[in-house]
């Protein structure tokens, strides 16, 4: 599972093989800080990224999940550009 910090965030973003067989669907997952180590600040459930895009590769549906990330933030203001 593919980790990333973004900004302030951290971010997970994963492939998941489709219910189908056929293919695989991005997951993302957002979390904030934590004043407490042993615990991480959920801002965004581990969700999946789109319901109509299945992908064809585990690495394009990871490259996908990231992407979705990167845009959520960019969009809410809230990601310095790395």
């Amino acid at each position: 599972m593919p980790s990333e910090k973004m900004g302030t965030y951290e971010v997970e973003y994963t492939a998941v093989p489709a219910a189908d067989g056929k293919g695989w669907v991005a997951h993302v997952a957002v979390y904030g800080h934590s004043t407490n180590p042993m615990h991480r600040n959920c801002v965004f459930p581990d969700q999946r990224v789109s319901l109509e895009t299945v992908f064809n590769t585990c690495e394009e549906a990871e490259a996908g999940a990231r992407k979705a990330a990167v845009d959520m933030l960019d969009a809410h203001g809230s990601r310095t550009h790395t």
